[in-house]
């Protein structure tokens, strides 16, 4: 019984190392997605500043691509708040295979423990009756 609980700790481990990476890459991918907006933000900035060196030519065109931004933005503020709950669902489900994990550990742990127990208990019977067969043979 106890290798069936030793392999059921291991494949726990590995569920939560699964769980563990692929929560390592919606990470990383909410950074990337986060980056993108800055960089539509500095984009934004350098365009302001460019479309303000030359009013004439600029003023009708910047309007087109100002909108074009913000509508890129609002696209890309879309899909990090989706990231986002699509982490935390990642987050709780992580959680929940680690408190399984731990479920199963500390009954692994409690039965080693036992089992210790068990075979000190066992060991002192058996040095209790050989000391009491001595003390009979000196009687």
């Amino acid at each position: 019984m106890a290798k069936g609980l030793a392999t059921l700790v291991r494949v726990n481990e590995w569920s939560v190392d699964e769980k563990r990476r692929a929560l390592g890459v919606l990470l990383r991918e909410l950074d990337d997605m986060e980056a993108h907006r800055r960089r539509l933000d500095q984009e934004l900035i350098d365009e302001q500043a460019a479309a303000a060196k030359v009013p004439d030519e600029a003023g009708f065109l910047y309007g087109v691509y100002a909108e074009g931004v913000i509508h890129r933005r609002e696209q890309m503020d879309a899909a990090i708040a989706a990231k986002e709950t699509e982490i935390e669902a990642a987050r709780e489900t992580l959680n929940e295979a680690y408190r399984e994990l731990k479920k199963y550990e500390v009954i692994r742990d409690n039965r080693v423990r036992r089992e210790r127990e068990e075979e000190a208990r066992d060991e002192r019977i058996q040095l209790d009756e050989m000391g009491i067969e001595t003390y009979r043979r000196r009687s």
